[in-house]
């Protein structure tokens, strides 16, 4: 079977994110290209707007543990995400944690409209 390549969107999010923020971070990443599924740290992937957000649009959501999302480089360095996540960027350490052990970025951490929430994408092989 051949494996071919997966993109996911990667998201940190606000307690007051709302869907209208999701959809913004979202539609600013993606930019013409089409993520195979979401992913976020997992005491978030449980937040009804972001399970709401994940159906809408069809795509598989990820769930990735604090560890894994520790373990990945990313290339933005916010201290406040450092410090609350221990990562520099949640939305890049999701995308990377969740497309596989060989993820690239293809697409930095970007900010919504209204600083609620953060997305990036990372592309890996499908498993």
């Amino acid at each position: 079977m051949e494996r071919g390549a997966v993109i996911v969107a990667g998201f940190g999010f606000r307690r007051s994110v709302t869907r209208d923020s999701l959809e913004d971070a979202f539609s600013l990443a993606c930019a013409g290209l089409q993520p195979d599924g979401v992913a976020t740290v997992e005491g978030k992937a449980v937040e009804d707007v972001f399970v709401a957000f994940a159906k809408g649009h069809d795509l598989a959501m990820l769930a990735v543990t604090p560890a894994a999302l520790a373990a990945q480089q990313t290339v933005t360095q916010s201290d406040a995400s450092r410090a609350a996540h221990g990562t520099g960027s949640v939305a890049e350490a999701a995308a990377l944690a969740a497309a596989g052990a060989r993820a690239q970025l293809l697409v930095m951490r970007v900010i919504s409209t209204d600083g609620r929430a953060t997305c990036a994408l990372a592309q890996g092989e499908d498993r």
